[in-house]
Order: C-alpha cells, then structure tokens, then sequence
C-alpha cells in the first residue's frame, strides 16, 4: 500500500528529472536529426538472418536516435500500447437539379406578353457620372418565396426552377390574358451564398447562379496561398464539419469527395503557420500548445501543459491523432516508458490531441467522454477529422 500512494509523486519526479534533462543535453543531441524523422515507424521493410521481414525503426540509444531493425509488427522501443485506424465514410449524396432554383432575396425580370402592367420591369432612377437614368427594379423573392406582380398579386415560386415559374405565372396571366407568353430571368443572383475563407487569394462572399461542385467553388476563389494548410482544409455546411477531404480532391484526384454545394456552405483553408497540438486532463493548463518550427515532442507538450502533482497515469496516455479529414488514429501511449529512457519520445504532429488521464480511467469511451467539454470548448480550432466522428452529433 506504500509503494501505491508513492507512486504518482515518484512518476513526477521521474518526470521532472527526464524534462530538465531534456533541456540540458536535448538540443545538442537532435540537431543532427531533422523534425519528424521518427514521426512513422516502422518506414520501409528488409530482411534479417534467417529469412524473416524486418523493417528499420529509430531507437533512442547512447544519448542519441539510431536506426534499428525489429521484426515486422514490433514496433522497437516504441511507447505505444496499442494504436487504432478510424475511417469515416465520406459525404455521398444525390445530384441536384440542373437547373437553377429561385429562393428568397433573388431578384427577377419578368415579362407578361410585353404589358408593363401585368410586368416587374418597372424602371426606377438612379444617378451616375452620367446623370439620371432608369434602371430596372425587378421583382425580389420575399421570406416566404413569393414575388408581387401587378393585376396578378402574389405568386409562390420559391423552390422553382426558371421553367416552372414561367408555368406558374402563364396560369395566374389566364385570367386576365389570352394566350399569355412569360419571359422570367433571373436579375440577381442572392439566394445561394457560398463563403470562401481563409487562404484563397479571393476570399468573401460568392453567389451561385447555378448548381456547382467542390471544385468549381473553390475555384471561385482564385487559388490559393503558399502557406495555405490544405490537409486541415474542410466544407462547413449547416454549421458542422461535412466528411469531405479537401487535401484528397485537390491533392489525389479523389473524386470521391468532389461533392455538390449547398446554399450556405462554407469552404475555409486556415494557415498552416498556426500548428497547434492540444493537451488536456490531469494538467494545469489544458489546451492548445503552439508547435515551433523544430517541431514537439509528448513530453514537451506535457511540460509546457503542468502537469498536476497528483492524480494521473502516464501509463495510459490517449492520443487522438489526425490523418485526413476522414481518418484518424486513436493511440494509448505508455509514458512511464518514456520516462525511464526504455523508448523514444513521441514526436507530436499537428493537430494532435494529448490527454493526460486519471488514475483508474476505463476504456477510450470513457477517455472520450472526459475530453469532450474540452473539445466542444476548443472547436473552431481541432482538426477536421475530430469534429466530424465527436462533435457531429
């Protein structure tokens, strides 16, 4: 029962020995290894004596990381427990109408059999560098879809593409008209925003005269910048993170997720200038951690996060990390390991989510359950493969 009670303050200790050490001798003994050489293990595959598939893994040996060889499926000097791929199905929906449909805040031109009085093509004046002149007016699509035409009153065309509005006006002419012919155009495009931010060169408000693509929408915005991040890249529709690799389309071709825009969707392309990793749980200060250029490693993650006194277990450590947009890992990472100098430190990518757990903690449910306040808290700023398979529902 001593050992026990012993245990998280000799793991601090521990803990506090392994950082200060990291500061004095880190530096000098990384240099000669560029960030991320041991981010994907194992890389690559050979054969040992006696015919068996190795592959080469980096291992933290006499103060420095040397290339090893281990079996294949062992994972030499790694500190994680166990490691899990998670793939979410991408956005698969129907085609729209090939036609244009008139909504709210649209404004049409509409001709009855060339009679101003049945028309919307009333003119109104403006003023230019020119003088006076007469401008068109139109007829603009009300809350609640309808457009007011004189003699012939309200008539519903929100929903209806340009053919069928022209039908539904020729019917309500009948009444006053014999064989009346419409013209309908459409002299506004204002119902079908779509907002571009981010790292396009064009970014703002554009709006759809027609039905388009992923890829016509980003094209609206004129490329893209240099520092633009397109591996955190993500479709915002009805406010949530839609299942659509950007990275892929452009990257791979992967048509997959070439989908068709909505009303309202938002395509945002944030900085790649501003990594980020995220560590939560039994810290003092849980949240985002910025990356330097030279990259992050778990524990000075942690040790920038303070850790608590009391109360964790390094043995358990969860690690959500990002691949995609639509897959993910999910790593259980035995930090004691790391401590007593048995395996590498963990080098972090960007978007990568940490969480410290208490003593005790279950499954990944239950890890999942802990951090999701926090996630919630931190959203606008996770990766978009978290927010789609934690904060979509």
């Amino acid at each position: 029962m001593k050992m026990t009670r012993n245990k998280p303050i000799l793991s601090t200790f521990l803990f506090t020995l392994f950082i200060a050490f990291l500061m004095l001798t880190g530096c000098a003994r990384y240099r000669d290894i560029s960030p991320g050489t041991v981010q994907k293990i194992p890389v690559g595959e050979s054969t040992i004596p006696g015919g068996i598939k190795a592959r080469p893994a980096y291992v933290w040996y006499q103060g420095r990381f040397q290339e090893s060889t281990a079996p294949v499926g062992i994972k030499a000097s790694s500190a994680i427990v166990t490691e899990e791929t998670v793939t979410i199905l991408p956005l698969n929906e129907p085609a729209p109408l090939p036609e244009y449909t008139i909504d709210p805040e649209d404004v049409l031109f509409i001709n009855v059999s060339g009679k101003p009085e049945f028309s919307s093509l009333t003119n109104t004046t403006s003023y230019s560098e020119l003088g006076k002149i007469q401008v068109p007016s139109g007829s603009r699509v009300d809350g609640n879809g309808k457009i007011h035409l004189p003699y012939l009153g309200e008539i519903q065309v929100g929903g209806l593409t340009i053919s069928q509005a022209q039908k539904r006006i020729v019917e309500a002419a009948k009444k006053y008209l014999n064989d009346p012919w419409v013209v309908v155009e459409v002299g506004e495009y204002k119902s079908h925003p779509l907002y571009l931010l981010g790292q396009f060169r064009n970014s703002g408000t554009f709006y759809m005269d027609r039905p388009l693509n992923l890829l016509q929408g980003i094209a609206l915005g004129n490329g893209y910048d240099s520092t633009a991040d397109l591996s955190s890249a993500r479709l915002i529709r009805d406010k949530k993170t839609a299942p659509v690799d950007i990275n892929d389309l452009l990257n791979k071709g992967d048509q997959r997720h070439n989908v068709w825009l909505k009303p309202g969707d938002t395509i945002y392309i944030p900085d790649s200038k501003n990594r980020l990793v995220f560590v939560f749980g039994a810290v003092k200060k849980g949240g985002p951690v910025a990356m330097p250029p030279g990259g992050l490693t778990l524990p000075q993650a942690i040790a920038t996060a303070e850790l608590r006194d009391t109360g964790h277990d390094f043995r358990y450590i969860r690690i959500i990390r990002s691949l995609s947009t639509t897959r993910g890992e999910l790593m259980v990472i035995d930090f004691d390991k790391i401590l007593r100098g048995e395996a590498m430190p963990l080098i972090l990518q960007q978007g990568d989510i940490v969480f410290v757990p208490k003593s005790g903690l279950g499954n990944w449910n239950d890890a999942i359950n802990e951090i999701l306040p926090s996630l919630q808290a931190f959203s606008a700023l996770l990766q978009p493969f978290v927010s789609i398979k934690y904060l979509s529902d």
